[in-house]
């Protein structure tokens, strides 16, 4: 081939002006199957190649054809022969797109299609009763979420038509630009298409080229018995649908779990305050006193004091993912009446005469620790 004026793309490759993509694409491929360097050992071989590639670059690309068709080789805004046919790869990348489908080795190669993008995970805000998530219990929620378009089945575009291979990026989802200065290659997501690798020409009119329409969904959640506020349970796949037919995302429900009125938590124990009346709490009883399982009978000693604490084995909460449960503290408080009858004020003065006046005495330190560590103070 001698050198000089560039020969006219079309004359190259050996097609009409009017020919269509896949004209080009087969007399591409039989040309430069003919011209490869690694086949044809003629001196002029890589030079053709060269030449039949160059031309492949420019005809192949819709947006560069039209400037080609326009303008020729003296496109403005080219490189030093006006119209630069490798501003977005080089000439053995596309040999290797032609043979391999993009598959090839060595520099300059297009990096792999982007596979689908996972969806969006969401959260779902779960309140629970007290005994709940003592004990575990199966919740039944409803929440919205994006799922696949069931119109066009999850590929955006309208029934009957297809999406097709980005025109900008060939379908690989990724623009490379040359620097000639510093031989520099940039590759970024393609603008044109997302980086998927293809575009919707007819978009689908019911989620509007989306893939994905809101739509209401429910779960069974399954809650362990033992869980806590501020705890999650992680639900995989249930959260939204990835665009273009992606994997789902997942749902983390957020537990918020309800005060007892009577109960108290305490990692997995359970703490309970007994109240006692003087006469129970000076003489002792046999009391029946709650616990989440029913009620339990708890004998109260003579002589019991505020602060003075009891421990039901095996009655708190149950360890989770695990064998066994906490136990129930009993902290006890003895009431001081503060309305009396005449008779029971009566009763009261006899029997402070029969009491030691002398009452004060040093602090018991341990009996205040008991108290301020039975109620969290």
């Amino acid at each position: 081939m001698t050198t000089g004026a560039k020969r006219d793309y079309y004359e190259v490759l050996g097609v009409s002006r009017g020919a269509s993509p896949d004209e080009i694409k087969k007399a591409y491929r039989r040309l430069a199957r003919q011209f490869h360097p690694d086949v044809n050992k003629e001196g002029s071989a890589e030079a053709k190649f060269k030449e039949i590639n160059e031309a492949y670059e420019v005809l192949s690309d819709e947006q560069k054809r039209a400037m080609y068709d326009r303008f020729g080789h003296s496109t403005p805004g080219g490189g030093a022969g006006g119209y630069d046919p490798f501003g977005g790869g080089d000439a053995f990348s596309t040999i290797f797109d032609a043979f391999f489908g993009g598959a090839g080795g060595g520099g300059g190669q297009r990096g792999p299609q982007r596979g689908p993008q996972r969806g969006a995970d969401l959260r779902y805000n779960l309140r629970l009763t007290f005994e709940e998530a003592v004990f575990g219990c199966e919740k039944e929620i409803e929440f919205r979420r994006l799922e696949g378009c069931p119109s066009c089945k999850g590929s955006g575009a309208e029934p009957g038509t297809d999406p097709v291979r980005c025109p900008k990026c060939g379908g690989s989802g990724e623009v490379r630009q040359r620097a000639p200065l510093f031989n520099m290659v940039t590759v970024t997501t393609c603008d044109s298409c997302g980086g998927s690798g293809s575009v919707i020409p007819i978009p689908c009119r019911e989620c509007r080229g989306e893939g994905r329409v809101r739509q209401s969904h429910r779960i069974i959640v399954k809650v362990p018995a033992g869980v806590d506020s501020n705890q999650q349970i992680r639900m995989s796949g249930e959260g939204e649908s990835g665009p273009r037919g992606g994997p789902f995302g997942n749902l983390y429900v957020a537990l918020d779990v309800q005060q007892h009125p009577l109960f108290l938590r305490d990692g997995n124990d359970i703490i309970l305050e007994l109240r006692l009346n003087l006469a129970q709490a000076t003489l002792g009883e046999d009391i029946e006193v709650s616990t989440l399982d029913g009620t339990e009978r708890l004998r109260i000693p003579p002589g019991t004091q505020t602060g003075q604490t009891f421990k039901l084995r095996g009655k708190g909460v149950p360890f989770l993912r695990q064998s066994g449960r906490g136990d129930q503290i009993i902290v006890c408080r003895v009431m001081v009446p503060t309305k009396l009858t005449d008779h029971q004020r009566k009763l009261l003065q006899e029997l402070a005469r029969t009491f030691d006046p002398e009452v004060q005495g040093e602090r018991d330190e341990g009996f205040l620790g008991r108290i301020k560590d039975a109620l969290g103070l």
